[in-house]
C-alpha cells in the first residue's frame, strides 16, 4: 500500500525555480502541489542544508564544498541566479526551514539524504532526529500518510536513520535493481523501493509489489512514460515537469 501522493514535485518546483529552495516550494504550490522530494546535506558544523551536490558551482556560485562551509555560511550564499535574474540571492535553506513551510503548507515531504562522502551515519542519523522531533505530534496520531518519507541512495545513511528513528518511514534508492535487493531492503527496513524508471521493466515492479513493497520512480518527465509506469503498478514519481504533468495526474 502507498498511502503518501502519487505525483511529488521532483526539488521543489522542477524546471519552472532553482532546485532545493523556497522559491521551488513556492513554485510547486502555485501549480497546485503539495508534495516535494528534496535533497539534505550537512554542513561543516553538522547541520542540515537543503542541496544536492556537494561541491559548489552549478547551482551555487563559486568553489568549495557544502561539507566544509558552516550552516551560517551556506545560507548566506545564492543559489538561485544560475537559474535565473529574477531568483539572485535566493539562499540555501536550512532544512528545518523547509520543515516549517512544508508544514504550514501542508506539503508531504519526500526527504533525501544526501551525504557527502564519509559522513554517510552522521547525515541519516541526524536527518532522522530532527525529523522526528519536528513531526512528534503527527507520529502520536499513527497516520502513516502525514509522515514523512525518508530514502537515501547511501545503505549506511538509511541505517542510520533506522536506528535514529525507527518510527520514521523509509524508502530505499536503487538507481538500478540488483539481485539481492529484497535483503537489503528487509535488512533496512523500508516501506518502498524507489528507482530510475529507465531501468525499470515490468517484470521488476511485479516482483517489488508483490513482495509488499511500495514502488517510487524518478525523474519522470514524458506523460506518455508516466502513464506506462503506473499501468505497471508504479505507486507514485516525482517530475521535474510540473508544468506538463499536474498533481492529480494519477
Amino acid at each position: 500500500m502507498w498511502p503518501y501522493p502519487k505525483i511529488v514535485a521532483h526539488r521543489g518546483g522542477g524546471t519552472l525555480a532553482p532546485e532545493n529552495t523556497v522559491a521551488g516550494l513556492r513554485a510547486g504550490l502555485a501549480r497546485g502541489f503539495h508534495a516535494v522530494e528534496f535533497d539534505v546535506m550537512l554542513s561543516r558544523d553538522g547541520i542540515g542544508m537543503v542541496v544536492h551536490d556537494p561541491e559548489f558551482g552549478r547551482t551555487v556560485a563559486g568553489q568549495g564544498s557544502v561539507a566544509g562551509t558552516d550552516a551560517v555560511d551556506l545560507s548566506n550564499m545564492d543559489a538561485g541566479s544560475w537559474f535565473g535574474a529574477e531568483f539572485r540571492d535566493e539562499p540555501i535553506p536550512f532544512y528545518t526551514q523547509f520543515i516549517d513551510f512544508c508544514k504550514a503548507q501542508r506539503i508531504w515531504m519526500n526527504v533525501e539524504i544526501k551525504p557527502a562522502d564519509g559522513f554517510e551515519a552522521a547525515t541519516g542519523a541526524w536527518v532522522a532526529k530532527v525529523t522526528r522531533d519536528s513531526y512528534a505530534a503527527e507520529l502520536v496520531t499513527g497516520d502513516s500518510a502525514g509522515y514523512p518519507l525518508l530514502s537515501s541512495f547511501s545503505y549506511d545513511a538509511l541505517a542510520a536513520a533506522r536506528d535514529s528513528a525507527p518510527e520514521l518511514p523509509r524508502g530505499y534508492l536503487l538507481d538500478t535493481i540488483p539481485a539481492d535487493w529484497q535483503q537489503q531492503a528487509q535488512a533496512l527496513g523500508v516501506v518502498a523501493i524507489h528507482t530510475n524508471h529507465k531501468h525499470l521493466t515490468t517484470e521488476l515492479a511485479a516482483q517489488i509489489k508483490a513482495a509488499g513493497y511500495g514502488l517510487f520512480c524518478y525523474t519522470v518527465n514524458d506523460p506518455e512514460r508516466a502513464r506506462e509506469i503506473l499501468a505497471w503498478g508504479v505507486d507514485g514519481f516525482c517530475t521535474d515537469r510540473i508544468d506538463l504533468i499536474g498533481p492529480s495526474f494519477a
